[in-house]
């Protein structure tokens, strides 16, 4: 077995990884959870297929590989910040609302 052929075999084997975790992320939605549960497992799994989809194309694709590398911390740093700011947003909305202080 050659290297090219071996880097093809772990690339679609990293491609199909990725897609497994973005249906499985995927799942979560369809139960009857909390909004936070859902958007956890949502984020970690569309991360983490998304990075290996990411890994399987650098092994496809060496030559893009300041591209991808690029694309992969974009992705990890924005899918993180987003999840975060989401779970703010909902927690603020769920805190009751204090009463205004009387003259």
């Amino acid at each position: 077995m050659t290297l090219a052929s071996l880097a093809d075999h772990a690339s679609l084997l990293l491609l199909g990884a990725g897609l497994l975790f973005w249906f499985w992320g995927t799942w979560p939605l369809l139960e009857s959870r909390t909004y936070l549960s859902k958007l956890h497992a949502l984020s970690v799994a569309d991360t983490l297929g998304s990075t290996l989809m990411l890994l399987g194309l650098l092994l496809r694709i060496p030559g893009q590989w300041p591209l991808l590398v690029l694309a992969l911390v974009a992705l990890i740093l924005w899918n993180t910040i987003f999840g975060y700011v989401l779970a703010n947003c909902w927690l603020d909305s769920r805190r009751p609302i204090p009463p205004e202080p009387k003259p």
